[in-house]
């Protein structure tokens, strides 16, 4: 089963070398897609690269973000009938329960907090890469050309 890419959105370099890494360990057989701040993430979900808007099986969002913060963009992601239905898991270092009650209330289909030790980070890709690549069956995209 062929899936679209990952939309990794996180303007820490250390954190998008880890994550990346974590997911290549669990052998999540997808590519991911970086966006290094929110304005980016929303040109790829809506114009995408040469006129080709991004349609990944899951985006994983920072909350604090350059340009567009993580809660503007999940806000626009769930505004928009044409990827409203993409799987958004808020993946920060912020354990601060506004942030949380923010990202459900926007939408957030989840929201994981990175553990600070790698070989723990690994185990949560895992899961993560299990359950939104290969378990969910996700909606239906209503993009149209």
């Amino acid at each position: 089963m062929s899936v679209g890419p990952i939309l990794l959105v996180a303007d820490d370099p250390d954190d998008v070398r880890c994550t990346v890494r974590a997911f290549t360990e669990n052998d999540a057989r997808t590519e991911m897609v970086v966006a290094h701040d929110g304005a980016e993430a929303l040109r790829l979900l809506f114009a995408g690269s040469g006129g080709h808007p991004l349609s990944p099986a899951l985006v994983l969002l920072d909350v604090r973000l350059p340009k567009a913060g993580g809660l503007e963009v999940l806000r626009t992601i769930r505004a928009d009938d044409r990827i409203r239905s993409l799987p958004v898991v808020v993946l920060t270092t912020s354990s601060e329960e506004r942030d949380i009650l923010d990202s459900y209330r926007l939408g957030a289909n989840g929201f994981v907090h990175k553990p600070p030790v790698f070989e723990e980070f690994v185990a949560v890709a895992d899961v993560l890469a299990r359950y939104w690549l290969r378990i969910n069956q996700p909606a239906p995209t209503a993009r149209v050309g």
